[in-house]
């Protein structure tokens, strides 16, 4: 059967009913240079030709690249047991799970994801997911300025310029302020962000490790956001929580991050899951679902959704957050992943990652024409610089099968960072070994060596 079946038929007697004579009537109020220029759909296929189509696009994750690119969405080796334990039929359904009828099974498996999102970030509440980091760090705003009845905002530069969008535009029609402070030798400007505060801040957004993988300890600057009375909503890599600080020891008061790199594929982009940790105190005002254990008369456990007040379909424009769905089978497949890598198994990784990138950035150290600027420490990528233009080098190596990083020409067009176009951002995960880099580090010398003398000529 079709997906959709109705026929042509069918099509121009509902088109005559509402008075148009082609589906494409149905966009004109779109403007033309926002909308598709061209609407018409290929023909259906037959399922044999469907599954060649699908093996075909399928075979591209496997093309034999070797991945050095990161920006907020890693690469790295999930276990088999993952995939086969969150297949199960107890976990695969196409109902969203979001209702007080889901199995005690779901309940209880985004439970214990709650538990160990709270262990990892050392907060006291969680709830059972939302969309991704960037919209789970865009709640956090929203959920700060509810907490403190303030509209005013600051954001770190160095945050990922992504979520820095996504929080602009989660924001456009709500009277909140928002003030950037420039980055600092691709460090958050501490000074200038503290003279930044006032009563009226209701919240200051960090990142850490930020885009550029420089790691800080934001404890001091933290107690001096709490003394103007406003709040320290953070964004972290969850990875990194295995040998850094984490966020709740810090003193944020909301922590959210990227759940892709617990158990997560890159899959294209999505879909991904959102991270989001806070106070007891504050455990009211989080936006989308908390999961709550409790006992019956007879004593027997069981799992429930909680405070469910909030939710939109209760307070509908009283209420905190509309969000509706949470990602449930990747905090899911997150909690199973850290399940089998236990406490030891989670830190081990971490640092894995952190040997690896620490290996390449010795490798690219000996490089004539490639200069590393100096701004301490880091977790899995960080900024070099480059003799030549970054997206000129990354074609070249993309011909001979590595992706070498992400320009940060893209994201700044010049803002905080320099104009020559040539710092590029590299990232290095548990799947990059030695051999990988050792590859990257030849190929990355011949290449810019060749790059150079093109360049001089011209």
């Amino acid at each position: 059967m079709k997906y959709t079946p109705h026929t042509q038929k069918d099509i121009d007697t509902m088109l005559d009913a509402i008075g148009i004579s082609s589906a494409e009537a149905l966009f004109d109020i779109i403007p033309g240079d926002i909308r598709a220029r061209n609407f018409n759909i290929a023909d259906g296929i037959s399922e044999i030709q469907a599954e060649k189509e699908l093996v075909k696009t399928a075979s591209l994750n496997s093309s034999g690249l070797r991945y050095f690119a990161g920006g907020g969405f890693y690469r790295h080796y999930v276990p088999a047991a993952v995939d086969l334990l969150s297949s199960r039929t107890e976990f695969t359904t196409a109902y969203t799970p979001y209702q007080a009828e889901a199995s005690q099974g779901t309940l209880q498996a985004l439970y214990e994801y709650q538990t160990s999102i709270c262990r990892i970030t050392s907060k006291e509440a969680a709830n059972a997911s939302l969309y991704d980091g960037g919209t789970a760090l865009a709640e956090a705003v929203i959920m700060a300025s509810e907490i403190n009845r303030k509209n005013k905002i600051i954001i770190d530069s160095a945050v990922n310029p992504l979520y820095i969008n996504i929080i602009k535009t989660y924001t456009k029609h709500l009277d909140l302020e928002i003030t950037e402070i420039p980055f600092k030798n691709y460090r958050t400007d501490k000074k200038l962000l503290k003279k930044s505060l006032t009563k009226k801040t209701s919240s200051v957004v960090l990142q850490n490790p930020n885009f550029f993988g420089a790691v800080s300890d934001y404890e001091d600057l933290i107690k001096e956001i709490h003394s103007a009375g406003a709040l320290a909503v953070a964004s972290v890599y969850p990875l990194s929580l295995g040998i850094l600080k984490t966020p709740g020891r810090m003193g944020f008061d909301i922590v959210t991050g990227e759940g892709q790199s617990l158990g997560n594929y890159l899959n294209f982009g999505g879909p991904y899951l959102g991270i989001m940790a806070t106070d007891k105190k504050y455990m009211r005002k989080l936006p989308g679902r908390i999961v709550g254990r409790a006992e019956d008369k007879d004593g027997k456990r069981g799992y429930l959704l909680t405070l469910q007040a909030r939710e939109q379909h209760i307070r509908r424009q009283r209420a905190t957050s509309n969000i509706c769905t949470n990602q449930n089978l990747m905090a899911l497949r997150a909690q199973i992943f850290l399940s089998l890598l236990g406490k030891d198994g989670y830190s081990g990784l971490a640092a894995k990652n952190h040997s690896r990138a620490e290996e390449l950035k010795e490798k690219l150290k000996k490089i004539p024409g490639i200069e590393l600027p100096d701004y301490g420490a880091t977790f899995n990528e960080f900024v070099i610089a480059l003799p030549v233009n970054a997206c000129k080098l990354i074609e070249s190596m993309l011909e001979n099968g590595i992706f070498a990083g992400i320009p940060l020409s893209k994201f700044y067009n010049g803002n905080f960072i320099t104009e020559k176009n040539n710092e590029l951002l590299v990232c290095a995960t548990e799947l990059n070994d030695s051999e990988d880099i050792n590859d990257y580090a030849r190929l990355m010398t011949r290449l810019m060596t060749r790059l150079m003398k093109k360049e001089v000529s011209s």
